[in-house]
């Protein structure tokens, strides 16, 4: 889905109810816009109102909660990451290759998750191929004692910690707003903003305070649709905890 496109589409429909709502104003009789017809259709357009603010709350929570679980499970990697390759620098100089094997792998991790241009399409799938490399080198590690048997099945258990973590961002990754009911909370603020176009008074200040409300609903839904995207777009999570982490390799 094309988020910036889908808010401007949002935009011109909302708009487009604004004008409809004057137009229909001009061919309605004035007994149909009397003060009784005015408080009927406000009270009918404030359970609408109602409705349409507790589903698009419900969605802007379900969108910034899925958003906050990934970047938590982005600081954990990032934090496996720096624990793994400090537990190479305990285990000593017979894990040099796998060390470096293990930073190779985390580099393309990083340019699978967070490639160049922000529209790129994420790859979350784990490099199964490299993955499995790195496991193989870990358990091929020599080990003389018994400090070094339990420092290699440890990271043996982080390694695959996370590769966990990684299968789970992966799993994740399907959008977790309903289409349907978007489509509904549009068509609700369609209703709304109908309303509003035909009992608000002809003047420039209250057609500026309709268009400017057009507008934040639109940018509330793009926000929405961002938040459910967290690899892409203007709001994605950042690959700073995992470069930051990188660059303490080795050192």
């Amino acid at each position: 889905m094309n988020v910036g496109l889908t808010s401007v589409i949002v935009l011109a429909v909302l708009l487009g109810a604004l004008v409809f709502g004057r137009w229909l104003r001009g061919l309605l009789p004035e007994a149909h816009l009397n003060a009784d017809s005015k408080d009927t259709v406000r009270l009918a357009m404030g359970l609408v109102g109602t409705m349409t603010a507790l589903v698009l709350g419900l969605l802007v929570s379900s969108a910034k909660s899925s958003y906050d679980t990934t970047r938590g499970e982005v600081l954990q990697m990032a934090a496996k990451v720096a624990l793994i390759d400090r537990i190479f620098a305990v285990y000593g100089a017979e894990a040099a290759q796998a060390r470096a094997l293990f930073r190779e792998v985390q580099e393309g991790v990083i340019r699978q998750m967070w490639p160049e241009g922000r529209d790129q399409r994420a790859n979350l799938a784990p490099n199964v191929q490299a993955g499995n490399a790195l496991y193989f080198a870990i358990q091929a590690l020599p080990a003389k004692d018994e400090p070094q048997r339990a420092i290699k099945a440890q990271l043996v258990s982080l390694v695959v910690d996370l590769a966990q973590i990684r299968t789970l961002l992966m799993v994740q990754s399907t959008p977790s707003i309903s289409k349907p009911m978007l489509v509904i909370v549009i068509w609700w603020l369609v209703v709304i903003f109908v309303s509003f176009s035909l009992l608000s008074p002809a003047n420039a200040t209250a057609n500026l305070a309709l268009v400017i409300s057009a507008v934040s609903v639109a940018g509330a839904i793009f926000l929405i649709l961002e938040l459910d995207r967290p690899f892409r777009g203007m709001i994605r999570i950042s690959s700073e905890p995992m470069v930051n982490a990188l660059s303490q390799a080795g050192k």
